[in-house]
């Protein structure tokens, strides 16, 4: 089902993909480069209505007017909190999550939405080959449970890259910014995208 909703930053748009008992809501954006048919996404939205958590895939208000280019962190914000009361319409706990530049919104509005929880894929922690510009501070004010998931050799920051705090971080091995892996690797696409969508279901599960 897809849901139009309007907000102070425009139209925004989210796709339900429904679980038939849900206990939760994944609410996730996509980046400031790609929509929500990016693979992390899709796999996500494919993988977790079975177990009991209903996916939104949501649409930034940019992106439905068809921009090529993301506006401002406060824009994407406003558009951020204007889709909230629709995700939070079921009346379940929601999951604030994103990749990317999505990653950044959910952890700068988590705790005055009162989401249950941030999921941050594909975290950028730093532009790439500039890592003194860390945004660490936005993953570590997130306030609620955090987990990250981040590309072996994602030049936005590695998982080594990152300050141990408040949260969980599981990597996808030779994944980049978009766990896209090299024909050489160990680990097929195919795979990548299971380690992404297991590690989920396994912290949606623990979060109760």
């Amino acid at each position: 089902m897809t849901q139009s909703v309007e907000t102070d930053a425009g139209t925004a748009r989210v796709t339900w993909h429904r679980a038939k008992r849900a206990r939760l809501v994944l609410a996730v954006s996509h980046g400031a480069g790609g929509g929500i048919e990016a693979r992390d996404l899709q796999a996500l939205a494919w993988v977790l209505p079975a177990h009991g958590v209903s996916v939104a895939l949501v649409e930034q208000p940019w992106r439905v007017a068809g921009k090529k280019v993301a506006p401002a962190p406060k824009t994407l914000d406003l558009g951020w909190r204007g889709v909230w009361p629709a995700l939070a319409a079921p009346g379940l706990p929601v999951i604030s999550g994103g990749r990317s530049a999505g990653a950044r919104v959910a952890c700068r509005t988590a705790d005055e939405l009162g989401a249950h929880a941030v999921l941050a894929l594909s975290f950028p922690l730093h532009p790439p080959g500039k890592p003194e510009k860390s945004r660490a501070d936005e993953l570590l004010g997130a306030g609620v449970p955090t987990l990250v998931v981040q590309g072996g050799n994602d030049p936005f920051g590695r998982p080594e890259e990152f300050p141990r705090g408040g949260y969980e971080i599981v990597e996808v091995p030779y994944g980049d910014h978009g766990f896209a892996v090299p024909k050489r690797a160990d680990i097929t696409q195919e795979e990548a995208l299971e380690t992404i969508a297991d590690a989920v279901v396994k912290w949606v599960t623990s979060l109760g």
